[in-house]
């Protein structure tokens, strides 16, 4: 159910995108977001007279995997060069963990802060925030930037977004129930480089 209330004169409008949290909405979905359509889509229905998205990402490093990254860096290179697109992206960070006598990897790549910071950074060239993200941590950002005049859209979907995002800002979208021509290609399970 979405509950946006878009505004009613052209305003500028800033996008941002956290690729980790979208992710989770993507494989819920099957499907792929068509960014070139999301961006139409989001000038649409906030009469944006101008749009900046940003996309932000970590990704795994080179030899973590026993499939070839090339496609993710062609993706984002896509996003830069297609569609304009302020591309965010760090490495995985891998850090080893031990327990007793077991040892594993795990990896980080939290990019709230990168966010938050472009946020606040770039607050004097828009008037409407659209953030695609529904972690919880981001509530004091969204309560900022209300009180600032700034209107703010949450977009996610409904098994990963908190209710205290969800309220706190001035409307939340559920991503899966965007438009079917937002939607791309069906998710595809990956082939490693051995197959």
């Amino acid at each position: 159910m979405s509950t946006d209330q878009p505004a009613a004169a052209a305003s500028i409008v800033h996008v941002f995108i956290d690729a980790s949290n979208l992710w989770q909405a993507q494989k819920a979905k099957g499907r792929l977001l068509n960014y070139g359509q999301v961006v139409e889509h989001i000038k649409d229905r906030f009469s944006a007279s101008k749009i900046k998205v940003f996309y932000y990402s970590a990704f795994p490093g080179e030899g973590t995997r026993d499939y070839d990254l090339s496609s993710k860096h062609r993706f984002f290179t896509f996003l830069k060069k297609g569609l304009g697109f302020a591309v965010i992206k760090k490495e995985l960070k891998r850090i080893r963990v031990t327990e007793g006598e077991s040892e594993s990897i795990i990896e980080k790549g939290n990019m709230d802060v990168e966010i938050a910071i472009d946020a606040l950074h770039h607050i004097s060239k828009y008037d409407t925030a659209a953030f695609f993200t529904g972690d919880a941590d981001f509530l004091a950002l969204v309560s900022y930037l209300r009180r600032h005049g700034k209107r703010v859209f949450v977009f996610s979907s409904r098994n990963n977004i908190s209710q205290e995002l969800r309220t706190g800002s001035d409307g939340y979208v559920d991503i899966l129930d965007l438009p079917d021509d937002i939607w791309g290609n069906v998710l595809q399970h990956r082939r490693s480089r051995a197959a």
